[in-house]
């Protein structure tokens, strides 16, 4: 699958536009390598780096660097400390009832409104995000798994025209997109439920109450996961 869904999610969440193949600037792209890291586990829950480890991992200056880290601090997906460091903030239990919440709320909604809009060429490219996702879960590859588990949701989000919510949507995803990680960790790929079938079978036949079902059933089901990881108890089956 193309990379578009993926960018029009990320144009919502970050403001930015390009027109057809112009290179992005390179605060831009700093941005978007940071957000990646963060958004995929890279850094992980609790770990502190330096502003000069991150230009260096990054290979980018100190100034665009720090543009990144301003605007992640306020997605809330990175905390300033002392000596120049950052860390990707952990989950509270009160925060995990929040964005459990507000992820209830809000994705439910995009996936019934990606529904009364859904195309044959949208559900295409569903499945085939879905079958990367799959094969990476069979392979236990981790980051296989977090980036097509992204696309998947950037891809039906994107299909519900609703850039508000989706822009909304997106921050709650770098709160928590870090520790999926930790779940993938904590209990392997091979115990990553979704609601994906069911889903795609509702876009199939057109039913945006049923669409809106099943993913409120994955919110749920990724949330436990999440809340199991980062109390050290069992998931729930």
């Amino acid at each position: 699958m193309s990379e578009t869904t993926m960018q029009m999610m990320r144009k919502n969440e970050a403001g930015s536009q390009t027109t057809g193949a112009a290179k992005p600037p390179a605060h831009q792209s700093v941005y978007e390598q940071l957000r990646d890291l963060i958004l995929f586990g890279e850094l992980a829950p609790g770990q502190a780096v330096t502003i000069q480890g991150l230009a260096e991992r990054l290979g980018a200056g100190m100034t665009p660097v720090r543009e990144a880290i301003r605007r992640m601090t306020s997605n809330g997906a990175l905390s300033m400390q002392g000596n120049r460091r950052v860390i990707v903030p952990e989950l509270t239990e009160n925060c995990i009832e929040q964005l459990d919440f507000m992820r209830k709320m809000l994705e439910p909604e995009l996936a019934r409104r990606a529904a009364e809009r859904m195309t044959s060429a949208c559900i295409e490219d569903l499945k085939s995000c879905d079958d990367a996702l799959n094969t990476a879960i069979s392979q236990g590859d981790i980051k296989g798994y977090l980036t097509h588990n992204y696309r998947f949701h950037a891809c039906l989000y994107a299909a519900a025209d609703a850039p508000v919510l989706m822009a909304t949507t997106d921050r709650l995803w770098l709160r928590f997109g870090p520790s999926l990680r930790v779940v993938c960790g904590r209990f392997g790929t091979a115990n990553l439920p979704d609601k994906h079938v069911e889903l795609l079978e509702a876009l199939a036949k057109g039913d945006p109450e049923a669409a809106s079902r099943a993913l409120g059933e994955d919110v749920e089901q990724g949330m436990l996961q999440i809340r199991a990881a980062l109390t050290d108890t069992a998931p729930a089956q």
